[in-house]
């Protein structure tokens, strides 16, 4: 049914993580406060993150240590978070039911059992307790504006006009999800200055036709440098996994940025080392252990204890040593050829994936016009961004949800106090 109306305090645009949470607050604050979504369901992102498991967090109570984690600007977030940080954000879903846990790097997951799917009753129970109306499958076609302000939202459903707009429509990745880079484009059309979009946590493409054949073999505990002009500029430790055309996982995506920086100027190199807790020359003397306990044994067959069985082919093929050749015969040349290959196997980046792939998008509505203490637009007075709309993103691990949780936080607590009075909605 198409209508018009115009009692609403606040009107959310977007329900996802940080939609949600922002309209929660306004509405806790005594706000009347409508979300429009436009997919059938809220939170369609936030089911897949933390590959369903919703990494809600990062262990670091600091402001000024966990904002380190989002480059330069990341000073720019202090206020959010002493507003809303890491403990209230804890508070938050325990004292609701959702019991968390801290997991290796500083992680923090629902505990044993927990989902992405219970975060997202939890908010969406959360929003509708405080008040939030909540209509989803409708789309926002256009943001009305007149003297600075924003004068209605226009959707499919109709006109909705309020005192304060949030927009929370995340950035370009998981189009599926409904990121489709609306709210850039709302953006740009109020006069606010856009940090270009770009794919950022994406995995990367190798040249490397082998790759479909390690199709979800998880590497933990591994190394990876990334090289340009045979020069370090990214190296992490960690997990990692093949894809069809590359490579992914935590520690690759946390590179991906600086590798698609690099790119540009030239060809990127990856050097993967299997065994980063020996040296080489441990390791050699393993290897050589190895080969001696299975003497007359084929050196294919030999490879069981160091390698997953997934492996071995790929590296009896990429050591060019004979299969059926008795781990005995092995010259001195072939088994430091096959050393390196745990050691130090390279392979060339050829770009990055599609990014649609892309766990987050970087980029954004500028930090320059946005009060970064309210989140409030120093463009349009009554418009506020959060989450992915902003050019702000941090590494895998938590933060790119804790950046939704405070800056959500800190717009819904500045949208409801700045509204002119409370309103209640016509029957």
């Amino acid at each position: 049914m198409i209508e018009n109306v115009s009692d609403y305090n606040v009107i959310v645009i977007g329900g996802g993580p940080a939609g949600l949470f922002a309209a929660g607050v306004a509405a806790e604050h005594g706000a009347t406060v409508l979300l429009l979504e436009k997919k059938p369901r809220c939170g369609a992102k936030l089911l897949i993150t933390g590959k369903g498991r919703c990494n809600i967090t990062y262990d670091e109570e600091d402001p000024r240590r966990f904002c380190e984690h989002f480059g330069k600007q990341g000073k720019t977030l202090l206020t959010a978070l002493y507003s809303f940080g890491v403990a209230p954000t804890v508070d938050f879903f325990e004292e609701r039911g959702l019991p968390l846990q801290r997991e290796r790097g500083g992680r923090i997951f629902p505990a044993r059992g927990g989902s992405a799917s219970e975060v997202l009753k939890l908010l969406l129970k959360y929003a509708q307790q405080a008040g939030v109306e909540i209509r989803t499958s409708c789309p926002v076609s256009s943001l009305q504006s007149d003297g600075g302000r924003i004068d209605a939202v226009e959707t499919a459903l109709g006109t909705f006009c309020a005192d304060t707009v949030i927009v929370a429509t995340g950035g370009l990745s998981y189009p599926q999800t409904g990121c489709s880079g609306d709210g850039y484009r709302w953006a740009t059309t109020s006069g606010h200055r856009l940090t270009p979009p770009q794919p950022a946590l994406v995995p990367l493409q190798l040249d490397a036709d082998w790759a479909q054949d390690l199709l979800n073999l998880n590497l933990k505990n591994v190394h990876i440098t990334a090289c340009h002009d045979n020069k370090p500029i990214a190296e992490r430790f960690g997990e990692a996994f093949f894809t069809r055309n590359g490579i992914g996982g935590p520690i690759v995506l946390d590179m991906s940025a600086q590798v698609r920086d690099a790119l540009e100027q030239g060809p990127v190199e990856l050097q993967l080392d299997l065994k980063p807790a020996v040296s080489v020359e441990l390791f050699d003397q393993r290897l050589q252990r190895e080969l001696a306990a299975h003497s007359n044994k084929n050196f294919s067959n030999a490879l069981s204890g160091l390698l997953p069985q997934l492996l071995i082919p790929l590296f009896v093929s990429l050591s060019a040593i004979p299969a059926d050749k008795k781990c005995h015969s092995l010259t001195r040349e072939e088994r430091l050829r096959l050393g390196n290959l745990f050691k130090n196997w390279r392979f060339q980046v050829t770009g990055l994936d599609t990014p649609e792939r892309a766990i987050i998008t970087s980029g954004g509505v500028s930090l320059a016009d946005i009060d970064m203490r309210t989140m409030r637009s120093k463009i349009v007075d009554n418009l506020y961004f959060v989450g992915e709309m902003i050019d702000l993103d941090g590494p895998t691990g938590g933060f790119n949800l804790q950046l939704c949780w405070s800056t959500g936080y800190l717009a819904g607590l500045n949208a409801a106090s700045a509204v002119k009075k409370p309103l209640k909605k016509s029957g």
